[in-house]
């Protein structure tokens, strides 16, 4: 009776200790080196580490999953007192046994059968089952602790959960800011390179021309720079400010850009922009800056016609260029990584938008996009 209180007390008070959130910390560090079991951060010690207002969701460990460590941890010392135990004996046994020193022998007695090993080879065999049996004993408690550590100290459904949420948004964040230096950095080096081809061609005939396209260089190169060292800071999760945000309202300036580089732009635009807000405006500028650099890079001269109408429930945007098809002119010598056409799919697919491209007759190139207003709930 004073033996099983005894226990009792113990294993209450080894339980105490381990709903400590340090405990856990502690045995996934010993587990990791000790066991070499692979074994992820807690989940709570991640987000804590995130500012705050990020929109993690808050940790919802349920009790069943806050009594898994200090499960670990009486399944670590019972496996561990009792594994200790007998390796030991058995280790001492195997010591003692050859040759009968001091005095000792082994025997195996099951329903009146008895077995005993006498000095001699019998006993040199003994003494090497029990060491053997020492060495499987510790293999075993050490295998049964490597399998019972993911499943214990391991992350709970909850916190797979919350841990594939947390991948979910770093690549969904990552993937924002590749579509953010593609948009920007790809439009800008496309009209950075005609603007100085340009201004090389009429450096000598009209001055005031090449230092107006040098002045849009300064100009454009400026803004992608700002781009990129805010993409930058986001990826090395420094403290950035706010994203250049380009909405419709800059689309002039875009045009100018274009106009500054050489190319014809006719903008054709019908109803209030200004009732384009947040997100669609941001979203319906790099999906315009976008089919302009395309237009800039593949196009074959010509004018470039740009669409934008604005009605109460849907918000149209269009670019037609002039191609190399049938006028002998082969397309642009600008290098291209294939990501445009895919990134303008998923832009649009999560506006709940509708995207057209492809060729429009057989010497133009029609981008056409549909995007809902009021997008549904």
């Amino acid at each position: 009776m004073q033996f099983a209180l005894t226990v009792l007390v113990w294993s209450v008070l080894i339980g105490v200790i381990g709903l400590a959130r340090t405990t856990r910390r502690v045995l996934i560090a010993c587990a990791r080196r000790m066991l070499v079991v692979p074994l992820p951060d807690p989940v709570g010690e991640r987000r804590r580490a995130r500012p705050p207002g990020d929109g993690a969701a808050p940790s919802t460990a349920s009790g069943a999953d806050r009594l898994r460590t200090p499960l670990w941890l009486l399944s670590h010392v019972v496996l561990g007192w009792a594994g200790a135990q007998l390796s030991i004996l058995l280790f001492v046994a195997g010591l003692l046994l050859p040759g009968g020193w001091a005095g000792a022998e082994v025997g195996v007695s099951v329903n009146g059968w008895s077995l005993r090993a006498e000095s001699g080879w019998q006993s040199w065999a003994a003494a090497l089952c029990c060491l053997l049996l020492a060495a499987a004993l510790c293999l075993a408690v050490t295998h049964a602790l490597r399998w019972l550590a993911p499943r214990l100290l391991g992350p709970s459904s909850a916190e797979r959960l919350a841990l594939a949420a947390e991948r979910e948004r770093v690549l969904a964040e990552r993937n924002r800011l590749a579509h953010e230096l593609h948009d920007s950095i790809g439009h800008t080096l496309t009209a950075a390179t005609i603007q100085a081809a340009v201004a090389g061609e009429v450096l000598c005939v009209d001055p005031a021309a090449a230092r107006a396209a040098l002045r849009t260089i300064e100009e454009s190169t400026r803004a992608a720079l700002e781009d990129l060292d805010y993409v930058l800071g986001m990826l090395r999760e420094e403290k950035v400010g706010r994203a250049p945000a380009r909405t419709l309202a800059d689309l002039p300036e875009l045009l100018d850009r274009l106009r500054h580089a050489g190319a014809v732009v006719e903008p054709e635009l019908s109803g209030d922009c200004a009732q384009v807000q947040g997100t669609l405006s941001r979203a319906a500028y790099r999906i315009l800056q976008e089919g302009l650099t395309n237009a800039l890079r593949h196009g074959a001269g010509g004018p470039i016609r740009v669409t934008v109408a604005t009605a109460p429930d849907s918000l149209e945007l269009g670019v037609v260029n002039r191609t190399g098809a049938g006028s002998g002119r082969s397309p642009g010598p600008f290098p291209t990584s294939g990501h445009g056409l895919p990134g303008l799919l998923e832009r649009v697919r999560l506006l709940h938008g509708e995207i057209e491209a492809g060729p429009d007759g057989p010497e133009h190139w029609r981008l056409a996009v549909r995007l809902p207003v009021r997008l549904p709930a």
